[in-house]
């Protein structure tokens, strides 16, 4: 018989602490597929979408030690929306099947699956609950300019290339305020893992 494994999807803009979460039900043993984890395994050195890629854009996207050069693709694609198109059209499929593949692979009464793109992408379809990690604005710009050693108005602009948080906030099932103090978010994680895992049982039941 199959594994249909109960999946929640974890989302959250830049800055949001959806890592942070994501740790925190690692802790209460929650498998959590990291769909960042998926992006980069695709385009490891010999993976055949780095031979595409240095077709497309020249064998200087690819590194002496056969690494893509991130830095180099992350400036090209930023200023040519036409070739973001056809690197995403390239990489979204083989992410896809990445992700799928670990997702069946979990054990557990839920898995989840962390995305930061998961509502601008078709990876929303695979999960059965949405929980979004939200902060006001104003925070999210503080917390990741710090932590990226970005200028503010260079996170402001990853935002606005983004899904609107209020449109995030529409979708979700699930919105964890992460504006409160960190020493709340373990027990407030828990009450959650607690209602997924039912969740997942109740799912498991219907079938």
């Amino acid at each position: 018989m199959s594994y249909d494994p109960y999946i929640i999807g974890l989302t959250g803009g830049i800055g949001s602490g959806k890592s942070t979460v994501a740790n925190a039900f690692r802790n209460l043993d929650v498998e959590v597929v990291d769909a960042d984890q998926a992006s980069r395994r695709v385009v490891e050195p010999g993976m055949p979408a780095l031979n595409f890629i240095a077709d497309r854009f020249g064998s200087e996207m690819i590194q002496s030690d056969g690494q893509m050069n991130r830095a180099a693709m992350r400036g090209l694609i930023f200023s040519q929306p036409a070739e973001k198109a056809w690197l995403e059209n390239l990489l979204h499929p083989l992410i896809a099947e990445w992700i799928v593949n670990q997702l069946q692979l979990a054990e557990g009464a839920y898995v989840m699956l962390e995305s930061p793109l998961l509502l601008e992408t078709d990876q929303h379809k695979l999960v059965d609950m949405l929980l979004l990690i939200d902060l006001p604005e104003e925070l999210q710009i503080q917390r990741a300019a710090k932590r990226d050693s970005n200028s503010p108005q260079q996170v402001k602009a990853i935002i606005d290339s983004q899904m609107a948080r209020d449109e995030k906030r529409r979708r979700a099932d699930y919105v964890f305020d992460n504006s409160r103090p960190l020493d709340t978010l373990a027990e407030r994680v828990a009450v959650l893992h607690q209602r997924f895992t039912q969740l997942a049982e109740d799912h498991s039941r219907e079938r």
